[in-house]
């Protein structure tokens, strides 16, 4: 069994590929090797422990600082990541205190770093003792979103949804599934909440594999809101739809899972390898195609498309909090200039009179409405068909004065959330 500071040694390296490598957490999680040979349990642990330190990095950040006489030089970043793990486990966690500071300090001596260890131990048993207050005193909203990210939502939405946005990100989300029939059969068997939709909404806890219905290909996981691009196709039974950029495969299930004849096409074989997975161990089958959608064409224009475009990811911090610290201004300007390029050479596969559906897990309008604007403009024989009540009745409240749908993670608050989506319906002239 591995030590209990094994872990925290495996969560500090991993903080730190986050953090001054700009790894995304999920890339962490699957390539280390140290990870890997936890117990189940112990990567339980160091996985919420890094997605605990980056949803509150700011709040947490505020509290040592705040307990120490004079900053500590840069060079000391690796004690200055202890003491965030130590102050995670103490005042968010509630890991019992003598471990979660026992651990910190053993961490220090092992990173070499006998020079601040006392300063550590000092600097977390006044967090134990004096945290809770410091905590009540910050602006945790403010503090825990990068400044560049909060502006461009209060100038988007205003301060108050802004506000809330990122109150949002600060909850662990639940677990959505979209499950192939009966769903209340399947909310019964899994302790599982309904959604206005039909996915379930499942506690986070355990390993997914394992949960009732997985190996039998009953379910996939997929967020509410990234069900809704694919529902805008409207009645595709047996009819050709590409989705563009499609791998890990969620949407591609779901219109197979309907009866269309599924053309999935995405650029990375890794991913395509894990969407091929997905679809066997779900019984569904698709076309497979390993291209760039930015330049590939079908060898016949069809009539159905589905774009989920590379995004900043804005939209799915609370389920991705690595996010805020991977994402900077010049890689929203580059997603949106590639976004374009996919959906202006997409427009090309359609059939006269086709439908495209384009979306993104972003918040950002450079992404949405703004890439929608400069396609429309470019490509005159496009049109908006405006999505309406009548195609999305559950949740007719999220669609915009323009007919597109926004979804904000703060949307189905009373229910847990949801990810940020902009979706938006395109139709070529006939």
């Amino acid at each position: 069994m591995a030590s209990p500071l094994q872990s925290r040694i495996v969560a500090l390296q991993m903080l730190q590929d986050i953090l001054r490598d700009h790894k995304a957490m999920d890339q962490c999680l699957s390539t280390n090797r140290y990870f890997a040979k936890l117990s189940a349990e112990d990567r339980g642990f160091v996985r919420l422990l890094l997605a605990t330190v980056l949803r509150h990095l700011g709040e947490i950040d505020a509290v040592w600082q705040g307990f120490m006489d004079k900053k500590l030089p840069k060079k000391a970043y690796t004690a200055a990541d202890i003491l965030r793990l130590g102050i995670a486990q103490l005042l968010f966690l509630k890991t019992p205190a003598h471990a979660a500071i026992h651990t910190s300090v053993e961490l220090a001596k092992h990173k070499k770093l006998d020079g601040l260890k006392n300063l550590i131990n000092a600097v977390l048993r006044r967090a134990q003792s004096e945290g809770e207050v410091k905590l009540a005193e910050l602006n945790a909203i403010t503090l825990n979103t990068p400044d560049w990210l909060y502006d461009s939502w209060a100038n988007i939405y205003g301060n108050d949804v802004a506000t809330a946005i990122a109150a949002a990100h600060a909850v662990e989300p639940g677990l959505d599934i979209s499950v192939k029939s009966d769903p209340e059969k399947w909310a019964e068997r899994l302790g599982a909440a309904i959604l206005p939709n039909g996915s379930l909404r499942l506690k986070v806890g355990g390993r997914v594999d394992a949960k009732d219905g997985f190996g039998a290909g009953e379910w996939w996981v997929q967020d509410v809101a990234a069900t809704i691009p694919a529902r805008l196709l409207g009645k595709v039974a047996g009819k050709t739809v590409i989705d563009l950029c499609a791998a890990p495969g969620g949407k591609t299930a779901q219109l197979a899972s309907t009866g269309a004849n599924v053309i999935a096409v995405d650029q990375s074989q890794a991913r395509i390898k894990r969407l091929e997975q997905n679809l066997r161990r779900l019984n569904l089958s698709a076309g497979i195609v390993c291209a760039d959608a930015a330049s590939w064409q079908p060898p016949e224009k069809v009539s159905h498309i589905l774009l989920d475009s590379p995004c900043s990811a804005t939209g799915t911090i609370r389920r991705h909090p690595d996010i805020p610290y991977l994402k900077t201004k010049d890689d929203i300007n580059r997603l949106s200039e590639l976004q374009l390029k996919i959906l202006l050479n997409a427009t090309q596969m359609l059939a006269p009179g086709g439908i495209l559906v384009y979306a993104v897990c972003s918040l950002q309008d450079e992404e949405g409405p703004q890439i929608m604007a400069k396609a429309l403009k470019q490509n005159p024989q496009l049109r908006r068909l405006p999505i309406t009540a009548a195609d999305l009745p559950e949740f007719a409240d999220l669609i915009n004065p323009q007919g597109d749908v926004r979804t904000l993670p703060c949307d189905l608050g009373d229910m847990g959330g949801m990810d940020g989506f902009y979706v938006c319906r395109l139709q070529l002239g006939a």
